[in-house]
């Protein structure tokens, strides 16, 4: 590949989405095989079949990578381990991870296995990069949100492979940080079955479907994009079929060829209203939003059949593989056929003994018309060199019948499986939490009126986001000086110097404790002498992700609001840990926030604005922590049920929206016992998310 071009990765939602995506010209593919990838929906792949699909892909010039990009839970460690095991001995190119538990057992068990680390890791700036390069990854996938200026400033800060995405879906929420359908209805994003509630008529003053975006393309941005240093250019749409594969893929071709694309056919085969490009431009506007309507699926009926027809006839493929050829040809022997293949691979094929040529004898012109017969094959004839002496024929049967065997001996060649180190280590299963102690009582908070005489004397640990706690400290807090906790913003893309500075000015006051959720906020606070704490929101569901973050210096953790709690009691005691009991839990986290662009903050901050689904409840948003969160309408309420949660170290209660007199009374309601007073929800702290 030609420096500064970067490589066209395509999705592989199956057999014929692959074809399509390998025929048309993709450079490498993403697929899933098995119950680890994040489109469990898609007709995907099976571990038996995987290594012939690798195979496949790699006689054609097309690396292969494996999602294996889900929240893993304890139990299904073994069979993780299982699917690893076998993508190694497949010869994969790279695993895609999300799972800071299964980076770890990888890193552990294949540590020449490339990874990459999934967007649903939600890293989004150069703090967050840099912890993905002590964790052993080679490659991110950015944050889709991303403006085309904070691409380049993570580009500039880090020597992993930047990969973006270019052309597709776009979800409402940052990815990785979505937990409506997994509250809704058990089906986890986060896992790899998200039941797309966002797509339903949740309204706002502006607009119907207030939580749909448009579909994203930066194709027709592609100079700039390219220009970035991005290294991989990622079409999403496993869920879509291979039509769509194959008019993405030709159009990622044309546009870094400086070719026309037609731009109408590729809205034709899929769109919702039109594409955007609203988060690369830093325009984040109404404009951005759209649904799929009527138009946008009778268009599709135009184009498909000549979509269909570019990977359904190999004749049609796009020859990646640059082959060269070396004939000689002797008197008295066998004629000889070397072939090079452009990545160093090389095979020999033997002829007949040429004839005495009665008319025309056989020369570097015929010869080189006979190679050069490569249709239907994934090679393109880059030279021909002929050493021949004159006065010889053979015939053109035997210059193809050669061509053949060589072209199949390359295929022998290029699709020999090449493992990767396996290394086999022993596991032992956590114990589980079974100490009877209740634990201590934690308050999140938004704002500082919100720091009530009972929370403030008694709280274990008490929250505020920075700006609201230097406020705080800057009107007297000796006495609870001990117990304030910093919370950092975890979704940041830019500001970060504002925020080292206050948690600067905080330490001088004496606060000593910082939350984070993100792996860039612990790479902006990692070595500034907090006591790091990690949030719900680090997705922590398995003992391996507990043990990674504790590695990072983290000194406790609110495990993942997706768990249940006979999940989270089965996690080991490597650092003290805990659960969220009490909350409008955050079901998105959103960089475009639909209630700012159809009301404005102010309506916002005054709580007169909000979103309604489709039953009439409003989902109030909270941006206090740095980004937009979209609340569910009822809190999670565990007051009433406080010995179920005896074995966790400590409880985090997560006020919002509340009013300070609220604050104090669920306080008191969760130190001596309180029934719910309004409707609730228990979360899914009974439940298991699928």
């Amino acid at each position: 590949m030609p420096v500064n071009q970067p490589e066209i990765l395509a999705p592989a939602g199956g057999p014929q989405a692959l074809a399509a995506a390998v025929l048309c010209g993709a450079d490498s593919v993403y697929l899933g095989a098995g119950a680890f990838n994040a489109r469990r929906n898609a007709e995907n792949f099976t571990m038996e079949n995987l290594a012939e699909t690798v195979r496949y892909c790699h006689i054609r010039g097309v690396r292969v990578y494996l999602t294996l990009n889900i929240v893993l839970l304890e139990n299904e460690i073994p069979r993780f381990l299982a699917a690893a095991q076998a993508a190694c001995e497949a010869g994969v190119d790279a695993v895609i991870v999300q799972d800071l538990g299964a980076a770890r057992l990888l890193q552990r068990h294949c540590p020449a296995l490339r990874m990459h680390a999934s967007t649903q890791m939600a890293v989004h700036n150069p703090d967050g990069v840099r912890m993905l390069e002590d964790l052993g990854f080679r490659r991110v996938v950015l944050a889709r949100e991303c403006s085309k200026d904070e691409i380049a400033r993570i580009a500039a800060a880090t020597p992993l492979e930047i990969e973006l995405f270019v052309h597709g879906t776009l979800c409402m929420c940052v990815s990785g940080q979505c937990y409506m359908s997994s509250v809704l209805g058990q089906r986890s994003g986060n896992r790899g079955l998200c039941a797309q509630p966002c797509r339903l008529a949740f309204s706002s003053s502006a607009r119907e479907y207030a939580l749909s975006l448009k579909d994203m393309s930066l194709i027709s941005r592609m100079d700039e994009v390219r220009a970035l240093g991005v290294h991989s250019l990622k079409i999403e749409g496993r869920m879509k079929r291979p039509e769509y594969v194959a008019a993405a893929v030709t159009a990622c071709r044309s546009a870094l060829a400086g070719e026309a694309v037609d731009l109408n056919a590729l809205q034709a085969v899929f769109s919702r209203g039109g594409f955007t490009d609203g988060y690369f431009t830093g325009k984040r506007t109404i404009d951005m939003f759209g649904v799929r309507g009527k138009e946008d699926v009778t268009a599709a009926a135009g184009v498909l059949k000549q979509l269909e027809n570019r990977y359904t006839d190999p004749r049609k493929q796009v020859q990646k593989v640059g082959v060269e050829f070396a004939f000689a040809m002797k008197p008295g022997q066998k004629a000889f056929l070397s072939a090079y293949d452009c990545d160093g691979n090389s095979v020999c094929t033997e002829g007949p003994v040429p004839e005495n040529a009665v008319n025309k004898p056989t020369d570097e012109a015929r010869v080189k018309a006979s190679l050069e017969k490569t249709g239907g094959t994934p090679y393109h004839v880059e030279n021909v060199r002929c050493s021949i002496s004159p006065g010889l024929m053979l015939p053109a049967s035997a210059l193809n019948a050669m061509r053949r065997e060589s072209l199949t001996q390359l295929d022998e060649t290029r699709g020999t499986l090449r493992p990767i180190p396996w290394q086999a280590a022993g596991r032992e299963a956590p114990a589980p939490r079974i100490s009877a102690r209740r634990p201590a009582l934690r308050a999140r908070l938004t704002a500082m009126a919100q720091l009530t005489p009972s929370i403030r004397k008694r709280a274990a640990l008490i929250t505020l986001p920075a700006p609201e706690l230097l406020k705080l400290c800057e009107s007297g807090a000796e006495d609870c000086m001990d117990r304030l906790c910093a919370g950092v913003p975890r979704i940041q893309f830019s500001g970060q110097e504002e925020t080292k500075a206050q948690l600067a000015k905080l330490w001088e006051y004496g606060v000593r404790h910082a939350e984070v959720g993100n792996l860039g906020a612990i790479g902006l606070v990692s070595g500034m002498g907090f006591a790091l704490h990690g949030e719900a929101f680090l997705n922590a569901a398995n003992s391996e992700a507990v043990q990674a973050l504790a590695g990072m210096g983290l000194r406790d953790l609110t495990l993942s609001f997706e768990l249940s709690l006979a999940a989270a009691k089965h996690l080991p005691e490597e650092i003290p840990c805990g659960v969220a009991a009490y909350g409008f839990l955050p079901l998105m986290t959103v960089r475009n926030c639909p209630v700012r662009l159809s009301a404005g903050c102010a309506r916002c901050k005054k709580g007169e604005a909000a979103l309604t689904d489709r039953k009439g409840n409003k989902l109030r948003t909270t941006c206090a922590y740095g980004c937009s969160e979209i609340l569910n309408p009822v809190p999670l309420y565990m007051g009433d049920r406080l010995e179920e949660l005896s074995g966790f170290d400590f409880v985090s209660l997560q006020f919002t929206v509340e009013s300070p007199e609220e604050c104090e009374q669920i306080f008191l309601d969760y130190e001596n016992g309180g029934e719910p007073r309004g409707a609730f929800t228990r979360g899914l702290l009974y439940k298991t998310i699928l």
